[in-house]
């Protein structure tokens, strides 16, 4: 299949898949009344409805598009992960710079997709659906925090990728990843590697996402065969709720932490990120947005190059904020919608699940709803919950990746404080980096 047009976006041909899935799945749903689904009945054959329609076509659709988003998530993972490790090429950096550097790109994370669960678990945006899943949940005992530190750490990694452990596949990426940058010539060759597997898995995303507006209408129709348009209240909700928290992430979290960490006026901060945050909004990508948040951090804000050029591109690999919001509203709103509850210590494994991933989220378009699909397993979630939440997701894509790149900034100016490689006056001057309008936004947007 083609890649979309300019003229049908992805985004527009989601939307039209969406939209054409819940009519066609109402519309099925007006024609079985009270469960009959014949719609032919002569004397050799007859016809359902439901087994033809349903549960034969669409079934095998959706399904196949649920497969293969699963199918992803264990190789994006891994070689995403490794190739950011291998990035802390410089032994200095990766124990004083990188340390304070991943520290704080961690403790954002968590802290936002705490945040979120708790601004979620108020609002209640699933509440009242009453969605049945395909498969069956069942309850499961809460392990203690020792019994969890120890499952972290897999026994025989290929047994966890088989598995789709993905707690125990992030540690072996963390320690292969840092066996491969301190190993040299050897590591070097390794590291070329992992970077090409990781052009290539990309690619599979680019065709995955290409596919996804059929998936979600196959998805789509299937749901609302059993479900009524009242859905869209909750859908709404759902949206606001992330956006709220998005929002106040990028203009409450960051601006306290930097205020705390470096006693920088954040108002300066927030109006120098302007630029940088619309461009990663137009393109929903914090890594095609990495040479602006470089030129903002270095020209507009003082930092050094030698903080800027190691921690944003950094960032882009490892700070994805926005998608760990995402991840925590749409776990809570999909099992409301599906009336399963989950404990504590599902939240728990949520969160850490959830941070620890993010340092494996790639970041392009499209991707958190994979490292959703792996959030809700690990919880016993139904993944096919996602098809509600992805015509909507674009748009909140394209915030969480603006708020992706403000923390990409701030931890940059954090740790550029600390290191004194950081140009107070230039911080303070309203005209630094006036010139940064000058890029051509189209040739980033090209590359």
């Amino acid at each position: 299949m083609s890649p979309p047009s300019k003229k049908n976006s992805l985004t527009s041909l989601i939307v039209i898949g969406m939209v054409a899935g819940i009519l066609l799945g109402t519309f099925l749903q007006w024609l079985m009344p009270n469960g009959s689904d014949k719609v032919i009945n002569l004397y050799l054959f007859d016809i359902s409805l439901k087994g033809l329609f349903v549960d034969g076509i669409l079934e095998v659709i959706g399904q196949v598009f649920m497969a293969s988003l699963r199918m992803l998530v264990v190789p994006l993972v891994f070689v995403s992960l490794v190739c950011g490790v291998c990035s802390l090429k410089d032994t200095s950096k990766l124990g004083r710079i990188g340390g304070k550097a991943v520290a704080l790109y961690l403790a954002t994370t968590a802290i936002a997709i705490s945040f979120a669960i708790f601004v979620a678990l108020i609002v209640a945006p699933g509440e009242g659906v009453n969605m049945v899943a395909n498969s069956s949940f069942s309850g499961r005992d809460a392990p203690s925090l020792a019994q969890v530190i120890i499952q972290m750490f897999p026994t025989n990694p290929f047994a966890s990728f088989a598995q789709g452990n993905m707690l125990q596949v992030i540690v072996f990426a963390l320690l292969f990843g840092i066996a491969i940058a301190l190993s040299g010539k050897a590591g070097e060759r390794i590291s070329l590697l992992f970077e090409d597997l990781s052009e290539v898995i990309m690619r599979l995303v680019t065709i995955l996402m290409n596919i996804a507006p059929y998936g979600v209408f196959a998805l789509l129709a299937t749901l609302f065969t059993t479900v009524s348009l009242t859905t869209f209240g909750n859908l709404i909700e759902y949206f606001l709720v992330v956006f709220f928290v998005l929002l106040i992430h990028a203009l409450v979290t960051y601006p306290i932490i930097l205020k705390l960490f470096t006693g920088l006026n954040p108002v300066i901060f927030l109006k120098k990120m302007r630029d940088a945050a619309i461009f990663a909004f137009s393109t929903a990508s914090s890594n095609a947005t990495i040479p602006v948040t470089l030129e903002t951090a270095t020209k507009k804000m003082g930092v050094k190059n030698s903080i800027a050029s190691f921690t944003v591109p950094l960032g882009a690999t490892i700070n994805m904020d926005g998608t760990a919001i995402m991840q925590g509203v749409a776990t809570v709103f999909i099992a409301q919608v599906f009336t399963q509850d989950l404990t504590l210590a599902d939240y728990l494994t949520v969160v850490l699940t959830a941070t620890l991933a993010s340092i494996g989220t790639a970041g392009v378009p499209g991707v958190g709803l994979i490292m959703l699909a792996m959030v809700l397993e690990q919880v016993g979630l139904p993944v096919e919950g996602i098809a509600l939440i992805i015509g909507v997701d674009r748009l909140l894509d394209m915030t969480r990746t603006a708020v992706n790149v403000t923390g990409d900034s701030m931890v940059s100016l954090v740790v550029a404080k600390s290191e004194d490689q950081f140009d107070h006056e230039m911080y303070l001057d309203p005209q630094a980096g006036h010139n940064i309008e000058e890029i051509d936004f189209k040739h980033l947007k090209d590359n």
